[in-house]
């Protein structure tokens, strides 16, 4: 009777998880196949009120993956783009006639855009070192903006547009969509829910390729990118913090250069940018998190551990930059009774997974579109940006120096306070059962 009854428990928590996959996939569908023109120049009439207008600064690769996913979703449509580069803006083109649909205006100057009428939301998708220069060039419209990840590439950068967001009249959301892709879903909700119970340690690695190539190629070079942890790991930063539900304390790294663009240089500079690191941040809350970066693996591999005083949690993605290789998705829950105790396939539908980022893009652009119609949504604020960045940057800080970063002691010598009102995440503010310093 025992196995009997222990079995039948289990079988009730795999179908919770089942249930929440299904129902995360069902909510996105719905959200796709709304009526929207094929034309972005349709007036209110064709369109109806509610579908909003966007505007897209910065049409590189990531901005076209924005293009392909709000076309995917049909929950907004595309009136303009501007892009200083004008193989950025032909490659932008393709996007809208290869799928079918009329090619939005190119703005010619920036001034264009932010005086359009039709606008109602505008998205930055420019290189990071760029973001507070173009953010102050469109905060006048006042209307929502879309900021891509990272917010900015220095602190005093990252502090500004953070309390500018506080006083700025509509929603800023930033472009942190790891945090939907269907392992870290899933994982975020089973923490929420205090399946592993309280959080002691957080485990994050990423193994993949080398930085793509960029226009410019200003991704090679850290007085552009911001470095490599802010760039590309402030997304694995801001899942940590998350976790921890915590301010970091103290942070220490060692990482550098070992494989990749070693030999490069653009225009006569050389890359100074790293190609790996091992991260350990000790929370304020007594919670130890640490990163594993490798960028010059053949496949991609990340993978998340959560260890609690119930149990452990692991989630798990496959993939490849490699054409025609499928990615996988994998949640594990080792807490005696649960679903996932085995090992859970969440892997997104490939009408999803073709979304960008394999599915986490649509997702949060469905929260954008939210926030531009007024509504509420857990997109990624300003705040969470800002305290990606600074646990990044101390990483970094650390590498530099080699020494163990305080934080605060830190940023009070640099004269910096991202203490205020509104600048510390609500999530990063909850007390914890075991609420201690780190010794």
């Amino acid at each position: 009777m025992v196995a009997v009854s222990r079995h039948c428990t289990r079988i009730e928590v795999i179908a919770s998880v089942k249930e929440q996959l299904d129902i995360i996939i069902s909510d996105l569908q719905a959200s796709m196949g709304r009526h929207t023109p094929k034309s972005a120049n349709a007036n209110e009439s064709e369109t109806g009120a509610s579908t909003p207008a966007y505007a897209i600064i910065g049409t590189g690769m990531m901005g076209r993956e924005h293009i392909r996913a709000i076309l995917q979703l049909k929950q907004a449509r595309i009136v303009g783009i501007f892009d200083e580069d004008a193989g950025s803006v032909n490659r932008a083109i393709r996007e809208f006639t290869q799928s079918g649909h009329e090619a939005p205006a190119v703005y010619t100057e920036l001034d264009d855009l932010t005086n359009d009428d039709r606008v109602d939301a505008i998205l930055i998708c420019t290189p990071n070192f760029t973001h507070r220069q173009v953010f102050d060039a469109v905060k006048h419209t006042e209307k929502p903006i879309f900021l891509e990840k990272p917010m900015a590439t220095t602190l005093e950068d990252a502090i500004y547009l953070a309390e500018a967001s506080l006083s700025y009249p509509s929603s800023i959301l930033l472009g942190m969509q790891y945090r939907y892709k269907s392992q870290y879903q899933l994982a975020l909700s089973a923490i929420n829910n205090g399946d592993v119970g309280s959080v002691k340690m957080i485990s994050l690695c990423e193994y993949r390729p080398a930085f793509l190539p960029k226009v410019k190629e200003w991704n090679k070079f850290a007085i552009y990118s911001g470095g490599t942890l802010v760039e590309k790991c402030c997304h694995y930063f801001d899942l940590m913090n998350r976790i921890a539900a915590s301010l970091p304390a103290h942070v220490f790294a060692s990482g550098g250069r070992a494989v990749n663009f070693k030999d490069f240089s653009y225009e006569g500079q050389a890359s100074d940018i790293d190609d790996h690191a091992l991260v350990i941040v000790e929370y304020e809350n007594g919670v130890r998190g640490q990163f594993t970066l490798n960028m010059f693996s053949e496949e991609l591999y990340e993978g998340l551990t959560v260890s609690g005083d119930r149990g452990t949690l692991r989630a798990e993605e496959q993939a490849s930059f490699k054409p025609g290789r499928g990615s996988s998705s994998k949640i594990t829950v080792e807490v005696p009774g649960h679903t996932a105790y085995d090992g859970f396939d969440c892997t997104f539908p490939s009408a999803i997974e073709s979304g960008g980022h394999y599915g986490s893009t649509l997702f949060e652009h469905v929260r954008f579109a939210k926030r531009v119609q007024g509504q509420q949504s857990d997109g990624a604020s300003c705040a969470e940006g800002l305290w990606a960045i600074i646990t990044a940057w101390m990483a970094q800080e650390s590498i530099r120096t080699n020494t163990v970063v305080d934080v605060r002691e830190t940023l009070a010598r640099l004269g910096l306070d991202p203490f205020g009102e509104g600048l510390i995440p609500e999530i990063n503010q909850r007390p914890t059962s075991d609420e201690t310093n780190p010794s």
